[in-house]
């Protein structure tokens, strides 16, 4: 789905322009990914603080921490700039992980242990996703936030001339990704195969899942298909957030919400969290983001969501232990 909406975008003319009438400066793609993109970044504290027992499990985490990190963003361009380039290498990380924290529990429905071939898929995601970023079109673009680096406030020019080190020796990560990744990717088939001599039962979503994550990535940030690659694998990142979250909380939020009894207690949890979302990603677009404090809150909520994502998967496999959805 996201690799045919980056494709209609490419070739329709109304969706790369921009629209002044709706304060959209920029093509109203840009404008739209950057909403999606924020909403499900917020979406995580639906699911950390909208979550009593994942709340008081860490609550300093939830409280102390993005303070902390707000005020040192705010207050420290050093902070702010570091903040922003790990957050952009932080975001690849985290969705490969994703991708393999669904195939894991893809894996638990069908009966599989829920070691076998655990770590091999934890690498196997990491090469499907971030491989064909520093192997391919997309690598630049992820690595021009370090030029952030060059502002008089910080003066770091050892990291802000990577990009330029980088740019001319591109090649040669390109042919380091792809030394790697045929052998083990014929390691990991290997395995697998062993392990279904053995027993292993093949999960079809799971082999969808990860079929259609190495086409589309691969499609995407190894040749910027269209150039629309940050629009499809984020789109198809935030898809998946959204089901996740979904899928994990909707009883719980209802509850909390006080509409779980209601008829129509699922719409209107829906309309609650989903709609609120958006409109806090509608805010934070309009609102002027070279005021550092706006700046800060972006990053803090990005780096949150990375963070707390990570471990709340943790904290409901405890809950439900007979679950691997460790991501």
């Amino acid at each position: 789905m996201a690799f045919l909406i980056g494709y209609a975008v490419a070739y329709t003319p109304a969706v790369r322009q921009p629209w002044p009438s709706l304060g959209v400066t920029e093509s109203l793609s840009q404008a739209a990914l950057q909403v999606v993109i924020f909403a499900h970044l917020v979406l995580v504290f639906f699911r950390s603080h909208g979550n009593k027992n994942i709340f008081w499990t860490y609550p300093y985490r939830f409280t102390v921490v993005p303070v902390l990190l707000f005020l040192g963003c705010w207050l420290s361009s050093p902070i702010l700039v570091c903040t922003s380039v790990l957050a952009t290498w932080w975001d690849v990380y985290h969705s490969s992980l994703q991708t393999f924290g669904l195939g894991r529990i893809y894996d638990a429905r069908v009966g599989n242990d829920a070691l076998a071939g655990r770590r091999l898929d934890y690498f196997f995601n990491l090469l499907l996703y971030a491989g064909p970023i520093l192997g391919g079109a997309a690598l630049m673009d992820h690595l021009v936030d370090f030029e952030e680096f060059r502002q008089p406030e910080v003066g770091w020019n050892l990291f802000a001339d990577i990009p330029v080190w980088v740019a001319p020796r591109a090649t040669y990560l390109t042919h380091g990704v792809v030394l790697i990744a045929v052998p083990f990717f014929s390691y990991y088939f290997w395995s697998y195969w062993k392990l279904y001599k053995s027993g292993y039962t093949i999960s079809p979503q799971k082999l969808t899942l990860y079929t259609v994550t190495g086409l589309v990535s691969l499609a995407a940030w190894g040749f910027n298909s269209f150039g629309q690659a940050f629009l499809i694998m984020n789109f198809f990142h935030a898809l998946q957030y959204f089901a996740i979250v979904w899928w994990s909380e909707n009883k719980n939020l209802s509850q909390r919400f006080g509409v779980a009894t209601l008829k129509l207690g699922k719409p209107i949890t829906f309309v609650l969290v989903f709609g609120s979302s958006t409109l806090f990603a509608v805010w934070s677009y309009h609102a002027p983001q070279s005021r550092s404090a706006l700046l800060a809150l972006t990053l803090v909520v990005s780096i949150m969501h990375f963070w707390y994502d990570g471990f709340i998967w943790s904290v409901r496999k405890k809950q439900v232990p007979s679950q691997d959805v460790t991501a």
